[in-house]
Parts: C-alpha cells; sequence; structure tokens
C-alpha cells in the first residue's frame, strides 16, 4: 500500500506540475495574444501613417512637377524677355546712332544755311555798293552831259 499511496502521491505531484505548466503556457499564451493584437494594432497604424506619407509624397511630387513646369515656362520667359532686351538695347542703340547722325546733318544744314545767308548778305551788300556805285556814275554822267548841254533846247532839259 505504500505503493499505492506513493504511486497516488507521485501521481497528485506530476499532475499539480502539468496543472501548474498548463496554466503557465495558458497565461503565456495569453500574453502572447494580448501582444499580438496591441503589435497588429500598432503594425495597422504604421502601415496608415505610411500610405499617408505615400499620399502626402504623391501630393508633393504632383505639386513639384507643376512647380517644374512654371520653372521651365519661367526660364522660357526669362530668355525671350532677355532676348527681347538686346534686340531693343539694339534698336535703341541704332535709334541713338541715327539721332546723332540726323543731329549731326541738321548741324551742317543749318551752318550751310547760315553761310549761304551770309554770302548772300555779302553779295547784296556788294550789289548795292555797286548799284550806288552805278547810280552814282549815272548821276556824274548826268551832270557832266548837263554842263556840254544847251539849256535852251528842249531835248537837253
Amino acid at each position: 500500500m505504500k505503493l499505492a499511496v506513493a504511486l497516488v502521491g507521485l501521481s497528485l505531484a506530476v499532475m499539480v506540475v502539468m496543472i501548474y505548466q498548463a496554466v503557465r503556457q495558458e497565461l503565456n499564451l495569453r500574453n502572447l495574444k494580448t501582444r499580438m493584437v496591441e503589435n497588429s494594432a500598432e503594425v495597422k497604424r504604421k502601415e496608415e501613417a505610411i500610405v499617408e506619407l505615400k499620399v502626402k509624397i504623391q501630393d508633393l511630387k504632383t505639386t513639384l512637377t507643376g512647380v517644374h513646369t512654371k520653372m521651365d515656362e519661367l526660364k522660357v520667359k526669362k530668355v525671350e524677355v532677355e532676348k527681347s532686351s538686346q534686340e531693343l538695347d539694339k534698336y535703341l542703340q541704332t535709334c541713338n546712332t541715327e539721332k546723332a547722325d540726323v543731329e549731326k546733318k541738321k548741324t551742317d544744314v543749318g551752318e550751310a544755311v547760315n553761310k549761304v545767308k551770309a554770302d548772300h548778305e555779302e553779295a547784296k551788300r556788294k550789289a548795292e555798293e555797286e548799284i550806288q556805285g552805278l547810280k552814282q556814275q549815272i548821276l556824274d554822267r548826268d551832270k557832266a552831259i548837263c554842263a556840254f548841254a544847251d539849256t535852251t533846247k528842249e531835248e537837253a532839259r
């Protein structure tokens, strides 16, 4: 009987150890399940955050594409403005050169007109002097003729 009691005691001890191990494993499984649920929730949150970031990145890429397009357009406009500015500078320089030429021609024409006026005045003065000289000669000749002419005749008067 001792053997039976020992066997029952031993079986009870083995059963207690097995129950203890089963409870411990059950608690471990419950902990693992809880951690797994928490981890899956955290993974879900992180996946949602990643999806949001992907959407934001896509939006930024779209915005960046628009910005690049605008930058390209602005670069083209800048090149066009620079070309236009250079053309206007050339045109302005040409106009200034033409203006200077016209001013020079105007000055030359003015000088020529003044010279012609001066020559005309000089010629006029000389002509008047010649006319006065000729008038004087005519008067002197008339006086000389009158001195010799007979005043009694009608022709001489």
